[in-house]
């Protein structure tokens, strides 16, 4: 089953942007469960992130920011605790391909915004997989698309499974 998520935008400074995007996350991700072998390599994954297709964009973005959270640890549940991976933009829609994790060695056009915040033995140059050992932690991913500048202009948030 494909999940489709749309989120309204918010107020930024004293402009109300009122375009909604979506997002729909793309198989072997469904959303309810992290798939067989998307767990990081402590858990005898090779895990990658899911790939997303993205509609329904505000005419001035240039860039999509994804960032992974695991929503059931405090210290890596927001804000891309998991890392956050940028992707230029253009156009009203795009597929957001997968890529791997553990790693900054990414392909054209796509970019480690910010490593994840792990450390020890589950750091990681880029994108962290659910690495919680199958304790049944859930995984979202923030979407957000930015303007030249930087600036939000919304976001839509997604669940990609728990492990």
């Amino acid at each position: 089953m494909r999940h489709i998520f749309a989120i309204g935008l918010m107020m930024f400074g004293t402009a109300a942007v009122s375009q909604t995007f979506n997002a729909e996350i793309l198989p072997p991700w469904d959303g309810i469960a992290v798939p067989d072998g998307q767990q990081c390599s402590l858990f005898g994954g090779n895990g990658a992130t899911p790939a997303f297709d993205i509609s329904n964009l505000p005419d001035a973005t240039r860039t999509i920011h994804i960032e992974f959270n695991d929503l059931s640890f405090p210290p890596l549940a927001e804000n891309g605790g998991h890392g956050t991976i940028g992707f230029d933009a253009s156009g009203e829609a795009m597929r957001l391909a997968s890529v791997p994790g553990l790693t900054d060695d990414l392909p054209a056009g796509i970019f480690v915004v910010r490593a994840a915040r792990s450390s020890g033995q589950y750091a990681s140059d880029g994108y962290l997989p659910p690495c919680s050992g199958g304790r049944g932690n859930d995984y979202s991913a923030d979407i957000i698309a930015l303007d030249g500048n930087g600036n939000r202009l919304g976001f839509v948030t997604v669940p990609i499974g728990r492990y």
